[in-house]
């Protein structure tokens, strides 16, 4: 008999005892299973509908067509179904060894775990499953049942090898076969495969306002995480404002912020205000502005809108965030994002202890910033401090930082901000202590401090001197309520 359907001469049919009978008065085909001595312990009943039924025992029988093949030899093929073992021997002339699973992709470890014996005799063993998910996952599962270099993975571009032998393909098949590959697992590479990514120039992250801190971290790199952790009072805001303005105007990149203990219009107030050197969000006539110079700095920074600002109407949850993220890289193209702060995530509605939750939102930062290759500047809170609280100057470590392990993990970069706003020397009171507890891209950065000082007119920071050793020239700048 042949199989005329299935493009199987009467030659393979014969070699593989494929039969066709009746069953139950349904026109059938038959896989005959026999056992390393050539006698027939099982059958495999394949009905119309594709269905099939077993008589026998075919665990006794091994793989499919074990006993038409000498043991050991140059290379075996295995196979996910009879039909396809029969396209393979056909293709190459019913000479070289080949196999099938016998119970279908679910079953193939357990299937080639039970005749692993056999199959280490081959010195390669090709393995041409299906080309669908069942398939692709019956690979993957079983390619660590042999010895390293063994096994080999065939890739088609049908289905699988009846397909292509019904296709008119099979100088395709064979190819496919002798130039199986060695299957790696992903993520597993070699130089040859990231060549062109290992020869690239290192890439110099965005500045940042602050020359000194560029000098010691080469910027800020797409990809990354940076965690800014001070007390309260201390000058994160101005420091992540000023940041926000020079990204905008200096560097002309779209930014997104999401403020959770401010409103939207505070934080354009504070952005224009670094960019006009006015505290447009103190009353004017402390303030000392106008309020067409409110207007011209808000039509500037608008004109090309670059600010995209977070209104979230008393809801601050992690999940909420990192999709107004992903939908603001896919829809305006922004890399930079600044977060204030972290802290209040770990309370925003999930049920779990703080200490979990930022564990979890920390872990998906380190993803989020991977997936997009974005930027993500975030603030922490800190727990109490031992001696010295932070807002008096005492000093900030990584264990400072609530939820320290997690954010120390998963953070490139961590910085401290220090002031003392008790001390009774004003140049001290407004003068910030910024240091790198962190730097996982060089670790030269870590442990450099540089000061800020202040202007008070302004509302700018500057780069100035430690005031401890050298005073600075602070001139009349002497109210530091607002910093």
């Amino acid at each position: 008999m042949r199989l005329a359907s299935r493009c199987i001469d009467e030659e393979t049919c014969r070699k593989w005892d494929y039969r066709q009978g009746d069953h139950m008065g349904q026109g059938v085909q038959i896989a005959n299973y026999r056992d390393t001595s050539g006698t027939l312990v099982a059958q495999k009943v394949r009905f119309k509908d594709k269905s099939f039924a077993i008589r026998g025992d075919i665990k006794a029988a091994g793989l499919y067509g074990q006993h038409l093949w000498r043991d050991g030899g140059r290379r075996v093929v295995i196979t996910e179904g009879e039909i396809d073992a029969l396209s393979v021997s056909q293709v190459q002339g019913n000479k070289w060894p080949v196999v099938s699973i016998p119970l279908g992709a679910n079953n193939a470890r357990k299937s080639l775990a039970a005749q692993l014996e056999w199959l280490s005799g081959f010195e390669e063993v090709v393995l041409l499953f299906d080309e669908d998910d069942a398939g692709r996952a019956a690979t993957m599962d079983c390619f660590t049942l042999f010895k390293p270099g063994q096994c080999k993975v065939a890739k088609l571009p049908l289905k699988d090898a009846n397909e292509m032998l019904k296709a008119g393909r099979a100088d395709e098949l064979r190819a496919a076969i002798f130039e199986a590959k060695t299957l790696r697992p992903d993520g597993i590479v070699t130089i040859s495969d990231i060549r062109d990514r290992v020869l690239a120039a290192p890439v110099e992250g965005f500045p940042w306002w602050h020359e000194g801190l560029n000098e010691v971290t080469y910027g800020r790199r797409p990809g990354e995480a940076y965690a800014l952790g001070a007390g309260t009072g201390v000058g994160k805001t101005d420091f992540i404002t000023q940041q926000v303005e020079y990204d905008i105007n200096t560097l002309g990149q779209k930014v997104a912020v999401f403020f959770l203990e401010q409103q939207p219009e505070e934080t354009a107030k504070r952005v224009c205000g670094k960019f006009a050197g006015k505290r447009f969000h103190i009353p004017a006539r402390f303030g000392g502005w106008e309020q067409e110079e409110l207007v011209a700095a808000l039509d500037l920074i608008d004109a090309e809108p670059r600010l995209h600002m977070y209104d979230h109407f008393g809801s601050a949850e992690w999940d909420k965030i990192a999709d107004r993220i992903r939908f603001l890289f896919h829809t305006e193209g922004i890399v930079i994002y600044y977060l204030d702060h972290l802290t209040a995530l770990a309370t925003g509605g999930n049920v779990g202890s703080e200490k979990d939750e930022l564990e979890r939102i920390m872990a998906e930062i380190g993803s989020l910033v991977k997936e997009l290759n974005i930027i993500l500047i975030f603030v922490s809170h800190l727990t109490t401090a031992d001696g010295v609280p932070h807002e008096e100057g005492g000093r900030v470590t990584i264990r400072n930082f609530k939820g320290s392990r997690a954010i120390g993990f998963w953070s490139h970069y961590m910085i401290g901000l220090e002031r003392d706003q008790q001390a009774e020397d004003p140049r001290i009171q407004q003068t910030t202590t910024l240091r790198v507890l962190k730097d996982r891209y060089t670790g030269q950065a870590t442990g450099k401090c540089f000061f800020l000082g202040y202007e008070v007119d302004t509302g700018r920071l500057y780069p100035t001197d430690d005031p401890s050793k050298e005073p600075p020239a602070f001139g009349n700048e002497t109210d530091s309520t607002d910093f």
